[in-house]
């Protein structure tokens, strides 16, 4: 799959917003090696009082939380899904999402765009963020 150019993508002060609102993130994708990305964004979003829900396929715990194996496990609301998967996952996981019906966000991390996916999950009233990291713009947001 080639590069894409983000087409479908919330601006600052929808991701200001964002930021506001959400209280549980499934970050999907997350790592518990702690030198992964995946790993040391999350610990940040925790770290600044948000809920971390990992999704990784193995694993009893990661930063103090229950692992699931998928989205559709979680028992609870979830807000935010933050994706640190391929572009070719996107899709999967815009239906997922899609189908629990409570995620209010649709975040791809850095260097990760499916417009495809991003365009369903915005028509099914998401809002989406392609292309950037939670950690980056929400520290952005604070200074």
């Amino acid at each position: 799959m080639e590069c894409e150019f983000p087409t479908v993508n919330s601006n600052m002060d929808e991701i200001k917003e964002i930021f506001e609102n959400v209280k549980t993130i499934a970050v999907l994708g997350l790592s518990p090696d702690e030198s992964k990305d995946s790993h040391r964004v999350a610990k940040y979003l925790q770290g600044q009082g948000y809920k971390i829900i990992p999704v990784y396929p193995k694993g009893e715990t990661i930063l103090g939380e229950k692992v699931y194996n998928s989205l559709a496990e979680i028992p609870f609301e979830v807000d935010m899904v933050d994706i640190f998967r391929k572009p070719a996952a996107l899709d999967a996981i815009a239906d997922a999402c899609i189908k629990r019906g409570d995620v209010k966000v649709f975040w791809a991390q850095k260097g990760i765009v499916n417009n495809e996916a991003a365009k369903k999950a915005q028509d099914a009233g998401m809002k989406v963020v392609q292309n950037q990291c939670t950690m980056v713009d929400h520290r952005n947001l604070q200074g």
